[in-house]
């Protein structure tokens, strides 16, 4: 895979002439640090990708430092997806599934996440408390689903358009101003223009070459490019914060049988173990006295 100047990018425009703002996205080497490191099949690897990329754009308006959560819940056969994009421009993503199960790519994501799937949007500032969004999911793709989210809770006219393949994911967000009233046959044209791009052209065009395949007739006004890149906000820390939420009894049973207990990151697959002499200094007690525990 030759190496894109323009491969972890995303890119803010502005129209002058009309209350419309949009972003461009192009992922590549942080979509490779997620996809190498788990056997996605086709059909979710993709749904993921896409969802990474709907993260990146959002996350672009986040007004305090933290982080943005998009997650959808399934019941079938497809569990979880997640991306996090936070304000220093990282991001990560992973799934859960039955892996027991044939997930071939005739199935749409309706059909993987079955009934009742719920889609949720999660802030969470580094100070103060977070806020979350959850909605019963409308439309057959994360574009529409999004969309569908913005204007019923945002109440913003916003087009969204997402591609995701093995080597990389893009996205192109148009958005009317807050405030601001736009006419119908504007947006139209605006949001008609979009849809003329292909994910083939999404995946492969950088910024400048998109906007002017799609509005050479109506330039809009380009920003400077923001880098993104991949990280996990993993750490042993945390893992041991989840443990003692867990309690002595849980964990110190599985010790006792085990000699150890072992935890993988869902993101980055940092593999975290804490034997009988970690969990003793963790709790503060003998394996023995803890096992005895009786539950308050």
């Amino acid at each position: 895979m030759t190496t894109h100047p323009a491969a972890d990018l995303r890119t803010r425009f502005i129209f002058d002439d009309q209350p419309v703002r949009g972003l461009h996205v192009h992922l590549q080497h942080v979509w490779q640090h997620i996809v190498q490191r788990k056997h996605y099949p086709a059909v979710i690897q993709s749904a993921l990708g896409e969802l990474l990329a709907a993260g990146a754009l959002l996350s672009s308006n986040l007004k305090l430092p933290g982080k943005l959560i998009l997650q959808i819940q399934g019941q079938g056969d497809l569990k979880m997806l997640v991306a996090e994009t936070d304000s220093n421009h990282s991001c990560r993503a992973t799934a859960r599934w039955n892996e027991q199960a044939r997930l071939d790519d005739g199935r749409s994501l309706t059909e993987l996440l079955g009934e009742n799937a719920i889609f949720g949007i999660t802030l969470q500032p580094n100070e103060g408390e977070p806020w979350q969004g959850i909605v019963p999911l409308e439309g057959s793709s994360i574009a529409a689903m999004l969309t569908a989210y913005m204007r019923r809770s945002e109440q913003l006219d916003t087009h969204i358009t997402l591609a995701a393949s093995e080597h990389a994911v893009g996205g192109l967000l148009l958005q009317r101003l807050p405030e601001k009233q736009i006419d119908a046959d504007a947006w139209a044209h605006y949001t008609t223009l979009a849809d003329t791009l292909t994910a083939q052209e999404l995946l492969s065009l950088d910024a400048q070459h998109l906007l002017y395949r799609l509005f050479h007739e109506t330039p809009p006004r380009v920003f400077e490019p923001e880098a993104l890149e991949f990280a996990c906000t993993c750490s042993r820390g945390k893992v041991s914060d989840m443990l003692l939420l867990l309690g002595g009894q849980e964990v110190g049973g599985i010790v006792a049988e085990q000699g150890s207990i072992a935890i993988d990151c869902d993101f980055c697959g940092e593999k975290y173990v804490f034997d009988d002499t970690d969990i003793q200094a963790l709790f503060g007690m003998e394996i023995e006295a803890m096992i005895g525990q009786q539950l308050q």
